[in-house]
């Protein structure tokens, strides 16, 4: 299972939302490239970047930062918030990122989406399918949607998405613990035909302790997504290093 750390931007500055509510922002670093460069530090590979000011006005805004994380360090980076257009997307790959991810561009302009992913790959382009009680919502979570959670999922498995981060909008920033429930439920229900191959499911949200991954990875989550615990040092930067050296040592 993947470890990926996130760094969420507004301003130009790392903070950490509480269930995608704005006026919860709490700043946790000037400088996001320095925090990259502490993960990168201890053998983390991988970054989920989060720009919530594009998520706001929905349209690309910290492309700067991803450009410079992309540029200073080894990490392999998905870019999310904001992208709404071919030229949004163009300028996230431009400036650095492995990965796009597009979640409420996959709601209400479908069309739009299943061309980035003829376009750019099913490896390059994740859907971002953020629930609250399993309805997907959108724009930076301010607007819900009737969009059903796993049916969505299921209907892009179709037009060959690999990757989903699903984010459970009520564990959000919580450090509650993750919906076990909904990604074992997830995982189940998207078994293709064959009954073998399985989504790649990138489990976020609530992380609140080491422990927890573990669990994730017996459930068969591809990745982890995690924040606030990394931030609120609940959960150091040394046990994930542990954990990507030797995952087998912390399982069950």
């Amino acid at each position: 299972m993947r470890i990926i750390p996130a760094i969420d931007i507004i301003d130009g500055k790392c903070v950490r939302l509480t269930k995608g509510d704005y006026s919860t922002k709490k700043i946790y670093h000037e400088n996001p490239l320095e925090v990259a460069k502490q993960l990168e530090a201890h053998g983390i590979e991988y970054l989920h970047l989060v720009d919530l000011d594009g998520a706001k006005h929905k349209h690309i805004v910290n492309y700067k930062v991803l450009e410079n994380i992309a540029s200073k360090t080894s990490l392999k980076i998905d870019f999310g918030g904001g992208l709404k257009s071919d030229q949004d997307v163009k300028i996230a790959f431009v400036s650095g990122a492995r990965q796009i991810t597009g979640g409420s561009i996959a709601v209400k302009d479908p069309s739009i989406f299943k061309r980035w992913l003829q376009e750019y790959g099913s490896d390059k382009v994740i859907l971002g399918a953020d629930a609250k009680d399993e309805k997907i919502a959108i724009s930076g979570w301010q607007e819900d949607s009737k969009e059903e959670l796993i049916p969505l999922i299921q209907k892009y498995q179709k037009k060959g998405i690999e990757y989903v981060i699903c984010t459970d909008i009520s564990k959000d920033g919580m450090l509650e613990g993750p919906s076990f429930d909904l990604y074992q439920k997830i995982l189940k229900e998207t078994v293709t035909s064959s009954g073998v191959e399985k989504l790649k499911l990138i489990a976020s949200g609530g992380i609140s302790n080491f422990g927890e991954l573990p669990k994730l990875a017996k459930m068969g989550c591809e990745g982890v997504i995690i924040g606030k615990a990394i931030y609120e040092a609940r959960i150091s930067l040394k046990q994930l290093e542990n954990f990507i050296i030797n995952p087998s040592s912390h399982a069950d």
